[in-house]
């Protein structure tokens, strides 16, 4: 049964003639969704948010939630009487819309609210939602994630909503602030550059901000006995990596990485685009990295496991670097398009590798392409991938959205030559920073850069459920899907 705030089921019990009439005014809350092919209800349609700014109290244990203020600054695109965001694994306490306390029930993984009235298309809309955010959860479905120390976010794909209310969808991008109040010997951090931190008794608040918007997936907050490291990147860019206080020595090798690494992806696509940078590494066994705006985020293991060599870690923290401009600055207008993300990170993942100690380029995309078409069998092709397992939402991200869409690039570049290749990618960057972007609008920038209209080449390569030949290397083939491991 959805859940109904306590004042308004109390109204609906008074009378049976004043349930009839609310019952006609308030029906029942439904999910309704943006329609995203792989995510139907993520999303909600008719306001656009400009600004977070969210505020978790963290009590000490990690185990249990944290109390929560979250404010959304918005603008209607559509007259709205009814008002949805995303959020589960929370309890709502109360819901203002535009200073004046307001309805709520909800639905499935909607928080829907009852606007005080109708508000029209074009005006502001600040909502201001009461909770708390539980750490509770499955592993496969994200959202917080336990540390040895305390809390890290992981909201990719579908996740932020299990953490904070949102419109939970990349192509609802807004910048934000978090103010994170912890016991005083603990250190938070977050997205974006701090604001300051002020003591009161045995707690101490943080306050982070980013200067450019940030789409809801790659929110990020640590919490835990935690030492900050402060160097300084290209152009004087100020970096800070976050890693277990008790590591800090240990660490400090891969932590020296960052400017030559951002130096590097510099020199392939051009500026870096935001405020700061840096390595979060949480205590912690998750077997993922994750791009999160500004700090991406790293389980330990990667840099304390002597099986993996040196060129495979520093490979993968470029993989993440590379994020920050291809999925971040750039975002996917839709989930279909995630292999705009993760094909580009696994591209320079590659030419990093190869650039310093790994296997070349041209045999990690041999091996690719014989893969590739028990990839496409087994979860769809690159830009219409299968939709994740019941259950497991980080099932979307299979090998064909890895190394089967770096494929696609390296197709790309034998077709149209390594220097409108080159032009391509800087200004793909240049030209949809701060904003999200289509395969649609990959393939007309690409036709305009390379001087023919490529559609047909697209169509195969991203949609095909074989693998087109590889232009330039005729003598390359795929194994059969029933072949492939």
């Amino acid at each position: 049964m959805p859940y109904l705030s306590r004042r308004l089921r109390a109204a609906l019990l008074a009378t049976a003639s004043l349930t009839l009439v609310a019952a006609a005014a308030l029906p029942a809350p439904e999910p309704l969704g943006i329609g995203d092919r792989l995510f139907p209800e993520l999303g909600n349609p008719g306001y656009d948010v400009l600004a977070y700014d969210i505020a978790f109290t963290y009590h000490g244990s990690n185990t249990k939630p944290l109390d929560a203020v979250t404010r959304i600054r918005a603008r209607t695109t559509a007259p709205l009487d009814r008002i949805n965001l995303d959020f589960a694994r929370g309890t709502v306490q109360g819901v203002e819309v535009n200073g004046l306390a307001a309805d709520f029930g909800s639905k499935n993984e909607d928080l829907v609210v009852q606007a005080p009235r109708r508000l029209p298309e074009g005006v502001p809309l600040n909502i201001t939602v009461r909770h708390t955010s539980d750490p509770a959860g499955t592993a496969g479905n994200g959202g917080w994630i336990r540390t040895a120390d305390g809390l890290a976010m992981a909201n990719q794909a579908d996740a932020a909503h299990r953490v904070f209310p949102s419109n939970d969808h990349p192509s609802d991008k807004a910048r934000f602030t978090f103010r994170i109040t912890a016991p005083k010997d603990l250190t938070a951090v977050a997205n974006g550059l701090p604001a300051g931190h002020t003591r009161n008794g045995t707690t101490t608040t943080w306050t982070y901000r980013t200067e450019h918007p940030m789409a809801t997936e790659l929110a990020q907050v640590s919490i835990g006995r935690s030492a900050v490291h402060h160097h300084t990147g290209p152009h004087g860019l100020p970096l800070r990596d976050v890693v277990p206080a008790a590591d800090r020595e240990k660490l400090e090798p891969w932590l020296k990485k960052t400017p030559a690494q951002l130096e590097w992806m510099e020199r392939q696509v051009g500026r870096y685009p935001f405020e700061t940078y840096g390595v979060l590494v949480a205590d912690s066994r998750i077997g993922f990295a994750l791009e999160t705006q500004t700090i991406s985020l790293f389980g330990r293991s990667l840099f304390t496991e002597p099986a993996y060599p040196e060129w495979y870690v520093d490979s993968v923290m470029v993989h993440e670097l590379a994020h920050q401009w291809f999925g971040n600055s750039v975002s996917p207008a839709s989930w279909s398009d995630l292999w705009l993300n993760e094909g580009h990170a696994s591209w320079y993942e590659a030419l990093y590798a190869e650039a310093n100690g790994g296997g070349t380029l041209e045999r990690r995309m041999r091996e690719a392409y014989k893969l590739s078409d028990g990839w496409r069998a087994n979860g769809g092709p690159p830009a219409h991938p299968d939709g994740p397992a019941e259950g497991e939402k980080l099932s979307l991200f299979r090998p064909v959205v890895y190394d089967g869409s770096a494929l696609v690039l390296y197709a790309l570049r034998q077709e149209i030559g390594a220097a409108a290749f080159d032009r391509l990618q800087r200004a793909w960057v240049r030209i949809h920073r701060d904003g999200t972007a289509t395969t649609a609008d990959f393939v007309r920038l690409a036709s305009g850069i390379g001087g023919r209209d490529l559609t047909a080449f697209f169509d195969g390569w991203l949609y095909g459920k074989k693998t087109p030949p590889m232009p330039g290397h005729p003598d390359w083939s795929a194994a059969e899907p029933a072949d492939t491991p």
